[in-house]
């Protein structure tokens, strides 16, 4: 039964969830922690747990890199866990409450943007239509951060640098994403596990530079504290168990369908914002009914524009 489709649908669906959480979650820790020291903690004790579920189940060749890309494998985890983690969390932290709802529906963007990256590094040309949705996808982001006054997008830019630094951090991940491409023999096990521990390395030395420059100040032991809880939903239940249901489903029900379940991202957000009396405006939600809609009509135009192609769309984790 665990091998059955709806099995692969609870999988993405647990992934999606404990995604979308995080951005509400992480708008209260932000004001106790600096994005950078909370980056560092997260990965790194989710990293830990990769390690040893590694270890159980490859055993000591699951964390052999004889004759493999290292440095390829470093600068992908860099990218991911530096870019990611730095410019979405800071993103967030300067967008103050409404961070969250933004943040989660650019997460949402992430399968047209994996679009893009493989034109650019693959040389895959989307459909015109698909180029048509990906610009409709934007349009419901600009939609959510300009909240209906598009006009305000050119009158006032610096007030956006926010939503740059989550944009780029999205595309940052999605470039991780494909990158997995180039360890084709390597488990999505192994590639997570191995680009978490050489991306950690760019992580610490980041942040011991920031320290000693202070540029941010070191964290005291109550703020440590009193991030303790969100730290542990993000390392233990969005990164550890959401990857692992993820490349779980995903292999169950495949890429194209598992990439439907990333909509949940932003309605899990807003669910739980709404919860804490932050409700999104009508032009937040519309915003992402848009980005949403873009989402499903790419895939059902790919799923049935290809009807006997295998159709690979990069699998994502957050």
């Amino acid at each position: 039964m665990k091998n059955s489709y709806s099995w692969g649908v609870v999988c993405c669906l647990i992934a999606t969830l404990s995604w979308g959480g995080t951005f509400p979650l992480m708008t209260s820790a932000l004001t106790h922690i600096d994005p950078y020291t909370f980056t560092m903690l997260r990965y790194g004790f989710a990293g830990i747990l990769l390690v040893i579920l590694l270890c159980f189940r490859e055993g000591r060749l699951g964390l052999s890199l004889k004759g493999e890309r290292i440095g390829l494998a470093w600068l992908l985890g860099s990218v991911a866990f530096v870019g990611f983690g730095f410019f979405v969390f800071l993103g967030q932290q300067m967008a103050g409450a409404n961070g969250a709802l933004t943040a989660s529906i650019m997460m949402a963007t992430m399968p047209m943007l994996g679009l893009l990256v493989n034109w650019m590094l693959h040389k895959v040309t989307p459909p015109s239509v698909s180029i048509g949705l990906i610009i409709m996808s934007f349009f419901g982001v600009i939609t959510v951060i300009t909240k209906g006054d598009y006009s305000s997008l050119f009158a006032t830019p610096s007030s956006y640098s926010a939503n740059v630094l989550i944009i780029t951090g999205a595309l940052c991940w999605v470039i991780y994403t494909v990158g997995a491409s180039y360890f084709p023999h390597w488990s999505s096990l192994k590639y997570t596990t191995i680009t978490t521990l050489l991306g950690m390395t760019s992580v610490l030395v980041l942040n011991a530079i920031i320290y000693a420059y202070d540029l941010v100040p070191v964290p005291s032991v109550n703020n440590l504290i009193s991030v303790a809880p969100h730290v542990f939903y993000t390392a233990v239940i969005a990164s550890f168990i959401g990857i692992l249901c993820w490349n779980i489903g995903n292999k169950i029900i495949t890429p194209v369908n598992g990439v439907l379940f990333m909509d949940v991202v932003p309605i899990t957000a807003f669910a739980i914002s709404a919860i804490i009396d932050l409700k999104p405006s009508f032009p937040e939600i519309a915003g992402a009914i848009i980005t949403g809609s873009a989402l499903i009509l790419n895939n059902l135009y790919l799923r049935y524009r290809t009807p006997t192609k295998k159709i690979s769309i990069c699998k994502l984790r957050c």
